[in-house]
């Protein structure tokens, strides 16, 4: 099992589509609504597993606070613009699918912000604080940031969403942190890190590809009836990267060395996507899924672009 989950994790790019299109089969062939009641289950398996790797404790250095800050600055201050003008100008009369984009902006860094930049030797321990820090202040500036943006259009439930935040992500922090500590406690650091650490993005692979299947089934009627709606959706998605990926690499060229910079571009450019299904798919409850779409490409775009962008690295930042 082990195994074949390691093999769906290595290749989101292929076992992402495969769910989706598994989900939107289903939801042709059978009433898959009864699959709600998976949502919160799937959102616990996909959140809780990544929490448990999370080194909370690498945040309150003040090493590298320069880098740190840039990189908040692009995530809050300029990335959600562009998202939400991004959204406007494709989208101006579905609000739906502009808060997706908002989503997919919103919840900077994820395990894979440590993974690419370690991937791309870049500053491991600025990624790990960027993920920290992008993950705690991301959670709190998202419903702010969708009642300022899209309070006027759309319904925001912000007492639901702040709950669907501590559900599905500071409850599991707690969680994991206390998992983390226990199974060091019984098996030893050397264990842990050794054995043990690795197992537990595979179980968050599973969850993600839940949720996207669940995400699917409960669309497959809009999906089918309009195929073309997903390029529509990749379009803005692609551009969305590629502008995040230009002005990163701008930024971390110019101000930062090598290290630094690689782990600036990696922390503003990849998002927690998981975590942003986990509470669309929470919050909105089915209108949740017309975002979850939005999202599950996303995966698809950032997992391209990332492992492109590493072929390029020494091209742009030089040689280790």
């Amino acid at each position: 099992m082990w195994q074949l989950l390691s093999i769906l994790q290595k290749n989101l790019i292929w076992s992402i589509p495969a769910a989706m299109i598994l989900g939107v089969v289903s939801g042709y062939c059978f009433d898959m609504s009864f699959i709600k009641i998976s949502v919160m289950p799937l959102t616990f398996l996909m959140v809780y597993p990544m929490m448990v790797n999370l080194e909370v404790r690498k945040v309150i250095s003040l090493e590298g606070m320069k880098c740190q800050l840039t990189a908040q600055v692009i995530n809050f201050g300029i990335i959600p613009f562009i998202a939400f003008g991004i959204g406007n100008y494709f989208f101006p009369n579905e609000p739906m699918i502009i808060l997706g984009l908002l989503f997919a902006s919103l919840l900077p860094t994820s395990g894979m912000t440590i993974s690419w930049t370690g991937f791309a030797k870049g500053n491991l321990n600025a990624a790990i604080r960027m993920t920290v820090i992008g993950l705690i202040a991301g959670s709190i500036a998202t419903p702010l940031y969708a009642k300022w943006l899209m309070g006027e259009v759309i319904d925001i439930p912000m007492a639901q969403i702040f709950i669907s935040i501590l559900l599905v992500v500071f409850l599991p922090m707690a969680m994991g942190y206390a998992t983390r500590l226990l199974l060091i406690r019984f098996y030893g650091e050397q264990h842990y890190q050794g054995s043990l650490k690795q197992k537990f993005p595979t179980l968050s692979t599973l969850g993600v590809l839940g949720i996207v299947y669940v995400a699917m089934s409960l669309k497959s009627s809009a999906i089918t009836a309009n195929p073309a709606i997903l390029l529509t959706y990749l379009i803005p998605l692609a551009l969305l990267y590629a502008v995040n990926f230009l002005l990163s690499t701008i930024i971390g060229k110019l101000f930062f060395n090598r290290g630094d910079g690689i782990a600036l571009v990696y922390g503003t450019v990849m998002r927690n996507l998981s975590i942003a299904l986990a509470i669309a798919m929470t919050a909105f409850s089915e209108k949740g899924s017309e975002i979850a779409i939005i999202l599950a490409l996303a995966y698809i775009v950032q997992v391209q672009s990332a492992a492109w962008y590493v072929k390029f690295t020494d091209s742009i930042f030089g040689k280790p």
